[in-house]
């Protein structure tokens, strides 16, 4: 919500600066997320006076001016406008001054041979508008030395404020200076709106075509003609009032119709009554029909949308916008004016569903005052008259008012019970009838009315929100949580929020940088990762692809790498922690952790290098994230299992998936399936893990957690190769264990070295290499004690195995 300061003192009799104005504004609530302050920007701008303006001896195009800032002696510039001229008033800037609209500080030049000491401006190069033709030319009477700013009116700042969706009322000016005024900031100076007497009926009826739960579509109408109005340019501050808050002028109808719809945030439609065929229907569109909006698209419409149409068809959708058929413009003479009350749901859905945005649906669908509807329409009336001139009809009323809100019982006490705040009720009571609020009754309990316009207070915790960001929050206390004697205070974060936490900060210091994607995600992709049933579409998707909730975070991942790959990024390492869901129910919902690698994005480095190391990313890279993230969580992996082959989404020969026994999987690493990189239309290969941190095991709490003297053996430790020959389908991980088993006490390492197949191994056989590195903790191991390990290690491997040494 945009609105100058001079518009907000229309309604608002104030003195206070304009940092007072806005430190009130998000005092109230109504937070200020912009101040455009042009007097400051211009304020080193001034009005000067051209004594002479004569050739420069050097150029042709330029002209050497003397000119009379009002501040000493006059100064010289050399200028290129062609209008440059002896005698004429201008804004001048001198050296050092920032020019907005060149983004460059002024300075002492020479230009062609000749000394300038300043700049003789065009409009554009203020920012003001696009014409960078001429300098700006002043009148006569324009005073020299002003500022430019102060005499042309561009003191004025604009101010944005952040507006929730319960605050409809503050979508107005008129809203905003209430507030204000509550606060004490001045008085509410809000001019009533006065009933306009009608000369003649109206000629054009209107039908609300309804029966049922629909009338709620439209619970009132309002109609009138005002005939013999002169159509042309809105007057300058009206113009100037749109164009501080980003809207273009048009015509003064129009323009008297947006005022309204910021000024009072009553939205009001105006039809040429010449292009109107007979009388006005208000009814649900039929399947098919379209109208050409005043946009200039054209849409089709369903049964959903409420429409108002003429004998001929549609003419506008209700409270969205206007049709182009029925528009207003120079030729327009008479033209009937309406104002209505549309159901908010209906607005909303309608909008959504035809893809339009606009400030009528913006309102209509967070609720406008229902009882300013015969106001609204007095009021826009009496401008069109002032401005326009004309002969208004008699008002058209269709329809009931909505009933108004019951009276709340407030208890006073009930302020200091939710915050603290000890109010005299002297103070409660003028901060809620200076909101509009109507209290009746005397001592501890009350009755309370809330006005028309804040159909969003229904309780006493409204009444107690609205006392208090009157009253101020910064009145209410901070208080300490009492200590309970005697106990110690539990720990705040739950295991699943520390590792959620642990887990970026671990996948971050591996080089991969987290993205954050959307919890849905199409219906094919969620079928590809397992998902995509019933409980799991979304009843009213925000996009076609995005219908389901995610099954997994690798959808997300992929579409994002493939979205930096488009951009010319190949190189892609992505992580993501959130969560997934497997059904509908609390419990099929999981925290998950997932990566994503592609190109060179390796651990080491990304991308080509001089020496040649660079090379792409493999399923080892993925697992080397999964394992660094499960030892950095503290997870014990001695028991972990990594059982050859993954999940649908995986490569059966190039991934794997970890678990704690067959019933305990905790995720998944390998290459991304073709098929999968297929239907999602994306380019590989990646390599990718998931993990989820709901499965991991909860760690094993100690009654200290002093940690264990460091034990650092003062022995050499001995490293022994084994090659063994052993049946193809035997995993190397195995076989890793039962070396580590053989004698826990010596054994400190074992590691695979080298996998061969070929030529001296036995068809359907493979060799593998172990590494066991021993460490002595008593005394220096003997030849003897060493070979008896070696014996061990290999009597294990041939009786789990079969194997044999490799000759």
């Amino acid at each position: 919500m945009k609105f100058s300061l001079s518009w907000l003192k229309d309604h608002l009799d104030t003195t206070d600066s304009l940092d007072t104005v806005t430190e009130t504004l998000t005092r109230v609530g109504l937070e200020v997320e912009a101040v455009e302050d042009k007097a400051k920007a211009l304020q080193a701008f001034t009005i000067a006076y051209v004594i002479e303006a004569k050739q420069h001896p050097n150029a042709d195009r330029l002209r050497v001016c003397m000119v009379d800032t009002g501040a000493g002696e006059p100064v010289q510039v050399v200028c290129g406008a062609p209008n440059a001229r002896t005698g004429m008033k201008s804004v001048f800037s001198a050296p050092g001054t920032y020019i907005p609209g060149k983004d460059i500080t002024l300075g002492k030049g020479v230009i062609r041979g000749v000394e300038s000491n300043g700049m003789l401006c065009s409009a554009a190069e203020l920012q003001l508008s696009e014409d960078h033709d001429g300098i700006i030319d002043l009148p006569d009477d324009a005073p020299v030395g002003q500022p430019y700013a102060t005499y042309a009116g561009l003191d004025d700042a604009v101010i944005e404020i952040a507006v929730t969706p319960n605050r409809a009322d503050a979508l107005g000016v008129a809203g905003v200076a209430r507030d204000l005024a509550a606060a004490g900031l001045g008085g509410l100076k809000t001019t009533q709106a006065q009933p306009v007497r009608g000369t003649y009926p109206c000629p054009v009826k209107v039908t609300l075509d309804f029966a049922g739960a629909d009338k709620a579509l439209c619970p009132v109408f309002a109609l009138r003609l005002v005939r013999g109005v002169k159509n042309g340019p809105s007057p300058e501050w009206l113009q100037a009032r749109l164009r501080a808050i980003g809207l273009r002028p048009i015509n003064a109808l129009v323009d008297i119709t947006n005022f309204m719809t910021f000024d009072r945030n009553r939205p009001l439609h105006v039809f040429d009554a010449n292009k109107v065929k007979g009388n006005l229907t208000v009814r649900r569109a039929k399947e098919g029909e379209t109208i050409l909006a005043l946009d200039g698209k054209s849409y089709t419409l369903t049964g959903e949308q409420v429409v108002i149409a003429d004998e001929h068809g549609v003419e506008s959708l209700a409270g969205i916008m206007g049709g182009e058929a029925s528009g207003c413009d120079e030729t327009t003479t008479d033209v009937l004016v309406e104002s209505a009350l549309w159901d908010p749901l209906n607005i909303a859905r309608s909008g959504r569903a035809l893809g339009i945005n606009s400030d009528a649906r913006y309102r209509f669908e967070r609720g406008v005052d229902p009882d300013f509807t015969r106001p609204g329409l007095d009021l826009a009336t009496a401008m069109i008259l002032d401005l326009c001139g004309g002969e208004a009809s008699e008002m058209v009323f269709e329809g009931d008012l909505p009933e108004s809100a019951h009276a709340i019982d407030f208890p006073w006490s009930e302020v200091r019970r939710l915050t603290g705040l000890d109010l005299p009720q002297i103070e409660m009571k003028v901060a809620l009838t200076s909101l509009g609020f109507h209290v009746s009754g005397a001592g501890e309990r009350v009755k309370v009315a809330a006005p028309s316009w804040r159909g969003d207070v229904v309780g006493k915790a409204d009444l107690v929100e609205e006392i208090v960001r009157i009253a101020g929050l910064d009145r209410v206390v901070s208080t300490p949580l009492p200590r309970i004697k005697g106990e110690v205070v539990k720990p705040v974060l739950t295991v699943l929020q520390k590792r959620t936490r642990a887990a970026k900060r671990l996948l971050a210091s591996r080089g991969l940088v987290e993205a954050v994607t959307w919890s849905f995600i199409s219906h094919d992709a969620a079928i590809v990762f397992g998902g995509g049933s019933r409980q799991l579409v979304l009843a009213n998707p925000i996009a076609a692809d995005l219908s389901d909730m995610r099954p997994s975070l690798l959808p997300g991942l992929i579409r994002a790498g493939q979205l930096n790959v488009d951009r010319g990024l190949g190189d892609v390492a992505l992580f993501e922690v959130g969560q997934v869901f497997k059904d509908d129910t609390p419990e099929g919902q999981f925290i998950a952790a997932s990566g994503l690698r592609r190109g060179t994005a390796r651990p080491e480095g990304v991308g080509r290098h001089w020496d040649g190391a660079a090379r792409p990313v493999d399923t080892f890279d993925a697992k080397a994230d999964l394992m660094g993230l499960l030892t950095g969580l503290g997870v014990p992996v001695g028991g972990l299992q990594i059982v050859a082959g993954g999940p649908a989404w995986a490569h059966p020969g190039r991934s794997a998936t970890l678990q704690f026994g067959p019933k305990g999987v905790i995720g998944a690493f390998g290459e991304v399936h073709p098929k999968v990189l297929k239907a999602l239309d994306v380019k590989g290969p990646l390599f990718a893990f998931e993990i989820h941190l709901d499965a991991l095991p909860l760690p094993k709490y100690k009654p200290t957690k002093v940690k264990p003297k460091l034990a650092l053996s003062g022995f050499q430790p001995v490293t022994r190769d084994f090659a063994f020959i052993v049946e193809k389908t035997i995993a190397a991980g195995e076989m890793m264990k039962t070396a580590q088993n053989a004698d826990r006490a010596l054994i400190a390492d074992v590691s695979v070295f080298d996998l061969y197949e070929g030529q001296g191994v036995d068809a359907g056989k493979k060799s593998v290499a172990l590494a066991v590195t021993l460490q002595p903790v008593d005394k220096t191991l003997t030849e003897a004690e060493i070979e008896a390990v070696g014996a061990k290690i290999v009597a294990e491997m041939a009786k789990r195995y079969g194997a044999a040494l490799r000759g």
